[in-house]
């Protein structure tokens, strides 16, 4: 179900929803040769992050301190609302344009940027796309006196008040696309995102297998939404607090598909979604998160006839079953026993799982309440995926 007004037809809304972030691990592999800028929270200036409605495409701005990064620019038919969009940001340079891949719903629109603004790095995949598009982006590029740059997995670079590190591809398919998506993490403060491009459920594997930590408080999921994308090891890896969803209204792709939709429900992940909100806007202080609207946590797949098809939804919901019973068990076993050698949970003031930190993802650590574990699951209570 949406919340109230936030999937409505009025996408102008701009109401502030404010969250504070979670703890996260600071530490990360990085590149001895890439540019490093390690930033205390305290010290994190504010970072914008926009996610364009370009339909069914992927464009997102990123500022701070007077920086600007583009990843990815939409399609043809959007490549005016992007240029458009980043002058009425004030833009007038680009620090960093970064082609995720080179189909033409992420790939079209940066032609357009890179002939309306100057331009000082250019960030793409290192293969060949056998397309005209692919080659009036390699001519513009050269045109302007640039070189596609191809950093390694790993590489890190200042960026404002924080950092982006490269996460994906490990190594390009010459024969395909998507797979070869520029993934980045990016970081301010404690606050960190993540961007796949079209990546799928093989890159994303190599990323969980990277050594790099993936945990962040936003995540855009791969390919729209798409089935192919979004596994449950990368979801378990990333952990994210929200999910914005790229893709068009009513889309002949049927996307977001009910896979991806069922895995964010179970996973208590709030949710954007472009196609039923528009363009929307967060802003970090390195420490909290505002944005421009609420979650509208529509789970609902774009295609109403999908009923979904990974076996691993249901072996998920066995699972579920089996950990339920597990806990089950250890309540009644914890009844027998003195109250004060049961193990001890943190619950929040609102919420409807109990922790084993007081500190857990939005929680405020003043205003959670310690009680032992069967207590919270008499109360309806049930653990939280993230800490447990």
């Amino acid at each position: 179900m949406c919340l109230l007004g936030a999937c409505g037809t009025d996408k102008a809304d701009t109401k502030l929803y404010q969250k504070e972030s979670k703890e996260t691990d600071s530490s990360s592999t990085q590149d001895d040769t890439s540019e490093d800028k390690s930033v205390d929270d305290s010290e994190a200036g504010d970072m914008t992050v926009h996610f364009l409605d370009v339909g069914q495409g992927l464009s997102i701005l990123v500022q701070s301190e007077g920086q600007t990064m583009i990843y990815d620019g939409g399609d043809r038919s959007t490549s005016s609302f992007v240029v458009s969009y980043l002058k009425e940001q004030n833009v007038s340079k680009i620090d960093y344009l970064i082609s995720s891949h080179y189909d033409s719903d992420h790939m079209a629109g940066l032609i357009g940027c890179l002939n309306a603004f100057e331009v000082d790095h250019v960030i793409s995949s290192d293969y060949v796309h056998d397309s005209k598009l692919y080659t009036s982006f390699v001519n513009t590029v050269d045109e302007k006196g640039l070189e596609m740059e191809h950093p390694e997995v790993g590489t890190t670079f200042s960026f404002g008040s924080g950092s982006f590190q490269i996460l994906a591809p490990a190594e390009t398919d010459p024969n395909g696309s998507n797979n070869n998506s520029v993934a980045i993490k990016l970081t301010n403060g404690s606050n960190s995102f993540i961007f796949t491009g079209d990546a799928e459920a093989s890159s994303e594997a190599a990323m969980c297998n990277s050594g790099i930590d993936l945990d962040c408080d936003v995540l855009v999921p791969g390919h729209h939404g798409s089935a192919t994308a979004t596994s449950w090891n990368f979801l378990q890896k990333t952990v994210p607090e929200y999910a914005v969803i790229s893709c068009g209204q009513d889309n002949q792709y049927g996307h977001p598909d009910k896979d991806t939709m069922d895995k964010l429900e179970s996973m208590d992940i709030q949710v954007y979604r472009t196609d039923k909100q528009g363009t929307i806007t967060v802003t970090s202080d390195g420490t909290n998160l505002t944005w421009s609207t609420e979650p509208c946590n529509d789970y609902t797949p774009g295609d109403a006839e999908d009923q979904g098809t990974q076996a691993v939804g249901s072996e998920s919901k066995a699972e579920s079953s089996e950990s339920a019973q597990s806990q089950a068990v250890q309540s009644q076993t914890a009844d027998t026993q003195d109250v004060g050698t049961e193990d001890q949970v943190w619950v929040s003031a609102t919420g409807s799982k109990y922790h084993s930190r007081n500190n857990c993802g939005t929680m405020n650590p003043d205003a959670a309440t310690q009680m032992s574990r069967s207590e919270a699951e008499a109360k309806g209570l049930t653990p939280c995926k993230k800490c447990y």
